[in-house]
């Protein structure tokens, strides 16, 4: 067997029996829901709207002229009531529009399907930016931007992320089990908006189910040219430059992106969002959440409406047990942890990690014993035990040296770290004073 794979990673304890084989189970819209103008990488939103006015499901309420960045809408119809920062899940506060709703649900968008193979390439990345489809993998990265690669820039292949090699999430299993057909139509989008012929699924050996539903959809038209790869179960695997190097064997060289070595990586998340915004005609208001761990009684996989309350979730799921005593959004290994349950859901936002108060670390950081861990595991091949080291001591410049922005923020090394550091948190403060 073909080792697809890259080197270093880890292989922690996947977790995901909780909810791989539960059902995605559509939540209530929310009574009020927050959207905020900031939900992805680029420029935010300027409101488009004001306090008192009534808004539909799917009506754009927040875009700007700035490239590099996706609009917003409304995720439940109503009024709005407000428009004022707000509690954000990746920042203190993000400027958002509240909207209460009117519990009509009613929507903007025509029902009529579209036939996208009639549809030319701007005209597919046009309805994708106005849809506000972003990378939903994470990086929440405008998938419109991802489609518009400069002219000298020659992809040859589009991947689509199926690996989801993070512990306990269980959204893009579930969405390949259920939408197969979905998943593997807007990969066809994709590779027309492109122009690109030839298409790869990734998708992690600990999913059969998943593979063999990808598989029969792709079957179905035997002169597609897309093929299902069967990735070895390793984290970071679903990472754009690991999985480039698993699947295609290419080395994305430091500094540089996909497109630079013809590729392109979108999540199976996304594809499938590209479909409901070409096919359906639907925005983005809505995503599929993982809501799981110890601390939470009954683990479901959820569709929300974006700007829906992380507590409306939690108690969905039964609610949080007395011993729970962490929040995370996302998965134990990238996820960001969180300081109220009131924050919304936004388009990154791919599962709530309900961690027990056993399961916090707490223990002191020691000194590093130069082991050699961190560096065995890194799966960018730096030092983040030099780099921790000149970060502490306030060498920036150094740290960079070492492959400071090289550094895509996986936790492997934190996670074999013998001394405790928090590796990823130095790296974080490097950055960010670097960038100062």
């Amino acid at each position: 067997m073909i080792n697809f794979s890259f080197y270093g990673g880890i292989h922690p304890e996947d977790s995901k029996t909780g909810t791989s084989a539960k059902k995605i189970l559509n939540l209530r819209p929310p009574k009020k829901a927050i959207i905020p103008l900031q939900q992805h990488t680029g420029a935010v939103c300027e409101p488009l709207v004001k306090i008192g006015d009534i808004v539909k499901v799917g009506q754009k309420i927040g875009d700007t002229k700035t490239f590099v960045s996706a609009p917003v809408h409304a995720t439940i119809s109503g009024k709005v009531i407000d428009i004022s920062p707000m509690l954000h899940p990746l920042e203190t506060k993000a400027l958002s529009i509240i909207i209460e709703s009117d519990e009509a649900d009613t929507w903007a968008i025509e029902e009529t399907k579209r036939d996208w193979k009639t549809l030319k390439q701007e005209e597919i990345k046009h309805i994708v930016r106005e849809a506000g489809v972003v990378g939903l993998g994470g990086a929440a990265f405008p998938t419109h931007v991802k489609l518009s690669p400069p002219e000298n820039k020659k992809i040859d292949t589009y991947i689509l992320n199926g690996a989801e090699c993070e512990p306990f999430l269980t959204a893009d299993h579930r969405l390949m089990l259920e939408y197969a057909e979905q998943v593997v139509i807007g990969l066809k989008i994709l590779m027309k908006a492109t122009g690109v012929k030839k298409g790869i699924i990734g998708i992690e050996r600990n999913k059969p189910d998943a593979f063999r539903k990808i598989a029969d959809e792709i079957n179905k038209e035997p002169d597609l040219n897309i093929d299902v790869i069967s990735l070895k179960v390793k984290y970071p695997q679903g990472a754009e430059k690991q999985l480039i190097k698993a699947l295609l064997k290419r080395e994305v060289p430091s500094g540089e992106l996909p497109m630079d070595v013809g590729a392109i990586v979108s999540n199976v998340g996304t594809s499938f969002a590209v479909y409901e915004s070409v096919v359906e005609r639907k925005p983005l208001v809505e995503r599929i959440v993982t809501v799981t761990g110890k601390g939470v009684r009954n683990p479901q996989n959820l569709r929300v409406r974006i700007g829906t309350p992380f507590s409306n979730l939690i108690e969905a799921c039964g609610g949080a047990k007395e011993e729970a005593g962490k929040i995370i959004m996302g998965g134990p290994m990238m996820g960001i942890a969180q300081y109220t349950a009131d924050v919304p859901v936004i388009k990154g936002t791919s599962g709530i990690l309900v961690q027990t108060k056993n399961e916090v670390c707490d223990k002191p950081e020691e000194c590093c014993i130069r082991c050699g861990n961190c560096a065995s595991v890194c799966p960018m091949k730096i030092l983040p035990n030099v780099i921790t080291n000149s970060i502490k001591n306030e060498r920036f410049e150094d740290a960079k040296e070492y492959g400071l922005l090289d550094c895509m923020e996986c936790g492997a090394c934190a996670y074999v770290c013998p001394a405790n550091i928090p590796i990823v948190k130095y790296i974080k403060y490097g950055k960010t004073r670097l960038k100062k």
